[in-house]
């Protein structure tokens, strides 16, 4: 079990340090800042799920790896930024760098916090504390990293996100009825990188009354 939860965790710590770490660059912080980006949005969540299921002190700073290769993702990536010669590709290759280590991190930590979630309760009824605390994992990094550089983090507005977060959550909760907890990591994470990704690539939306509002006024408008 150790293994496979330690590629995920590595995974998503590394993938969600570069997130931070990219959004930092883009702000013009500096390197303080850059780290600091990149450790809230890759150890965050899992000390919120670690406090939320009794665990203190949280694992991040009890055994501070996670916590130190987002420290050295962020100063690796932040020297050699310098070094890369983008031109005019820069602000699209950043982006599109963003969104796929932000989507790997979502679908490794809706892993590993749903992990934590059917360890700890492992007959919660209907799956609550395991979707949630998959959710928390997989989201709440993000959400410090986006309030910390002033913008409405991306839970709250952004095309399929969280809810790829939560379908991953169940799918996994449920495949491991039938294919036990290993497998079901791995039909979890194929799920939340694939809605993801397609959310991204189709431009998915969910509902926004604001839409409905603009369309009708649209229509009151023609002849």
């Amino acid at each position: 079990m150790m293994d496979w939860w330690s590629i995920f965790d590595w995974m998503g710590t590394v993938a969600f340090a570069i997130s931070g770490a990219v959004l930092g660059i883009t702000r013009n912080m500096d390197i303080f800042g850059i780290i600091v980006l990149a450790v809230s949005v890759a150890v965050g969540g899992g000390m919120v799920r670690d406090v939320l299921i009794g665990i203190t002190p949280p694992n991040a700073l009890a055994q501070p790896t996670d916590l130190l290769l987002a420290v050295g993702t962020a100063v690796f990536l932040s020297l050699t930024y310098g070094f890369l010669n983008l031109t005019n590709r820069r602000r699209r290759v950043f982006q599109d760098l963003y969104d796929f280590s932000d989507t790997v991190g979502l679908a490794s930590f809706t892993v590993t916090g749903t992990t934590a979630g059917l360890t700890a309760a492992p007959d919660s009824p209907y799956f609550v504390l395991p979707v949630t605390l998959g959710l928390i994992t997989a989201v709440g990094g993000g959400v410090i990293r986006d309030l910390m550089a002033q913008r409405m983090p991306v839970v709250l507005h952004m095309d399929v996100y969280a809810v790829a977060a939560i379908i991953g959550a169940v799918v996994m909760c449920w495949m491991n009825e039938f294919f036990g907890l290993a497998a079901a990591a791995w039909f979890c994470f194929l799920t939340v990188l694939i809605l993801r990704f397609s959310a991204i690539y189709y431009g998915w939306q969910l509902f926004h009354p604001d839409h409905g509002i603009r369309l009708h006024k649209e229509n009151q408008k023609k002849p």
